[in-house]
């Protein structure tokens, strides 16, 4: 493990073959479209999935067991206990459904949506396909969280990806991205501060991927936005994954809902 901390630190970025096994993978798949059986406003009024036009089902977690306990799983924390210490906290989970033709996301952040005091935001991006450069798998540039800046955004005007905007103004040139091609079961842990994007969907199937972030116990979380949610408060909406909460005297408070993104930027 400690050579997976030092590889994170120089790039940003770790890759990590087969955490979750195909029967895991088949699991997290079925949990998924048993959210949407329950759920009805994912079905069609004939009772089929809509999953062809849903790019994101944000907290599924709060919505199906299977999938909260994925947040924990044992191959994951060891990952993150190795490269942020013993206390771990998750506050999201993201189900990327990305079906055939749907686009990606433009070079973002993860930190910006989610600030960190210690610089500890850490993505868990779970593939639960196949996920190559056709279907729209993650690109990264390596080494780009060092600087620790939070690069300005724009919108893209670009039918390549969803509609947030963009990160830009960073000296790095995209000749410098790279494209991360795993296999169903892999696991990709990525620095907050790492640029990264994909692209869209040019296959014929779909690119599924539950993304989780996580952080320091000891990091407050106020879930910025940009300014537009305050952006003081400690946001306490947690799943303690591994070791000791500092601030447990806080209590808990629940104030993110499950929500879908679709392929225009209205949520709902």
């Amino acid at each position: 493990m400690t050579d997976l901390a030092r590889d994170y630190a120089e790039q940003g970025f770790l890759v990590v073959p087969g955490i979750v096994t195909p029967a895991e993978v088949a699991a997290l798949n079925a949990a998924i479209e048993d959210v949407c059986r329950e759920h009805g406003a994912l079905l069609k009024p004939d009772g089929r999935l809509v999953f062809e036009d849903v790019l994101c089902i944000h907290f599924p977690h709060k919505l199906n067991a299977t999938i909260a306990a994925a947040m924990a799983h044992p191959g994951i924390i060891e990952v993150l206990t190795a490269v942020l210490g013993p206390n771990v906290k998750a506050m999201q989970s993201m189900f990327f459904v990305k079906n055939a033709g749907k686009p990606g996301q433009a070079w973002h952040q993860d930190e910006y949506y989610i600030p960190t005091r210690d610089r500890s935001l850490i993505g868990g991006w779970i593939a639960l396909d196949d996920a190559t450069i056709e279907n729209g798998c993650l690109w990264v540039i390596p080494g780009s969280q060092k600087p620790g800046v939070i690069w300005p955004t724009a919108p893209h005007g670009s039918d390549e990806f969803d509609g947030a905007d963009a990160a830009s103004g960073f000296p790095w040139p995209e000749s410098e991205a790279i494209p991360v091609e795993v296999k169903a079961g892999d696991v990709v842990f990525f620095n907050g501060y790492l640029l990264h994007r994909s692209l869209r969907n040019r296959s014929a199937g779909f690119r599924r991927a539950l993304v989780n972030h996580y952080m320091t116990a000891e990091s407050m979380l106020p879930w910025n936005w940009d300014g537009r949610h305050g952006g003081t408060q400690d946001n306490r909406d947690i799943v303690m994954i591994a070791g000791q909460d500092p601030y447990a005297w806080k209590g808990m408070e629940e104030n993110q809902k499950p929500m879908l993104r679709r392929e225009t930027p209205r949520l709902r």
